[in-house]
Order: C-alpha cells, then sequence, then structure tokens
C-alpha cells in the first residue's frame, strides 16, 4: 500500500466518525464545546433495559431516567426521541 493509500484511509476512518452535525472545515477546538450525543449502543441499551422491566406505558420520563443513569449526564430532546423511536421499532409503546 503507498503512502497515498493510506492517507486516504486514514481520512476515511476520521471521517467516518466525524459527527454530522459539526462543521465540514476548520473549527476542531470548537468540537469539544459540541453537546453530548446517545450513542446507538448506548440507546439499545436503554431500550432493552426499560423493555425488560415489563412495565407499560414507557414514558419520556422513564426514557430521561435512564439516560441520566447511563451517562451521568441530563438526557436531550433528541436523545429522548432516539430511544423512544428505538422502543416503537421494537414493538413496545411510548408514552
Amino acid at each position: 500500500m503507498g503512502l497515498r493509500n493510506g492517507v486516504t484511509s486514514v481520512v476515511a476512518f476520521l471521517r467516518a466518525g466525524y459527527p454530522t452535525h459539526a462543521p465540514a472545515l476548520g473549527y476542531a477546538p470548537v468540537l469539544a464545546l459540541l453537546p453530548r450525543r446517545l450513542c446507538s449502543d448506548e440507546a439499545a441499551v436503554i431500550a432493552s433495559t426499560l423493555i425488560g422491566r415489563q412495565r407499560l406505558p414507557i414514558d419520556n420520563a422513564d426514557v430521561g431516567v435512564e439516560i441520566t443513569r447511563i451517562t451521568a449526564q441530563m438526557p436531550s430532546c433528541e436523545d429522548i426521541d432516539r430511544v423512544q423511536r428505538r422502543l416503537d421499532a421494537m414493538g413496545r409503546a411510548g408514552g
């Protein structure tokens, strides 16, 4: 693998993990100031935990409490919606 292919691979790897809501160029230090988002794995764990409780309906307060327990941070409305969508996809009614 030549130098060009190696650099291309590294750049592709870095771009794959770059937040979609961040500026495309420059301002990399600003990324540290962006609010934390719930990752897909965390959303899956939270949805599974809530489903395992067998209590309906699962409302936004239940989701928010579980997000806070997992992340030790206040949940955003976007993160609560993401978990609720995952619950809906799993066939569980949200509140």
